[in-house]
């Protein structure tokens, strides 16, 4: 029998070309298992934990006090004069009706007599804005931030939870 000729040596090239795709195949093989690893071992974890907050009654709803509901203060409606539009003639008027989201009654107790220091801190601010300034939903979820910055900083320690609008009209 003959021997089979032996190949002749590949070029150093040749030989990492080769072993290249392979080396990427395992690489990418490797890198997937890891994901999948990891993520079953993720949910696992985050399942059991669940479970384990159940079974020990740690819900969030279960810590809140069940006498404690969330309150709406309406506020007076409000009519104001708004800055002109550069190059306006005619200047606009903004009618607003807000609802201030309280904690609780406790909460309400304390803000009602500060009524009237919300309602300068609404009035003084919105005499400054301009009826672009209220474009769109930006506009009007800029007015809520801001809105509900100043009813913090007026009612202070106590605090309102969000600044409900209920009609905002520019005309």
């Amino acid at each position: 029998m003959a021997k089979k000729p032996k190949k002749a040596p590949a070029a150093e090239g040749e030989e990492g070309a080769a072993e290249a795709p392979k080396s990427k195949k395992k690489l990418i093989i490797i890198a997937a298992a890891v994901l999948l690893l990891g993520g079953g071992g993720g949910f696992f974890f985050m399942k059991n934990r669940a479970a384990h907050a159940d079974a020990h009654g740690e819900h969030a709803a279960e810590k809140v006090d069940p006498k404690a509901q969330v309150v709406f203060l309406d506020m007076r409606d409000m009519l104001v004069n708004l800055s002109p539009d550069p190059g306006a003639t005619k200047a606009n008027v903004l009618k607003l009706r807000v609802a201030l989201e309280l904690k609780d009654a406790k909460v309400e107790a304390t803000v009602k007599p500060l009524m009237p220091r919300v309602e300068d801190a609404f009035q003084t601010y919105l005499r400054e804005i301009r009826a672009s300034d209220l474009a769109g939903s930006t506009g009007l979820y800029r007015l809520r931030e801001e809105l509900l910055r100043r009813v913090n900083i007026a009612l202070h320690p106590a605090k309102a939870e969000a600044v409900l609008f209920k009609d905002v009209i520019v005309q």
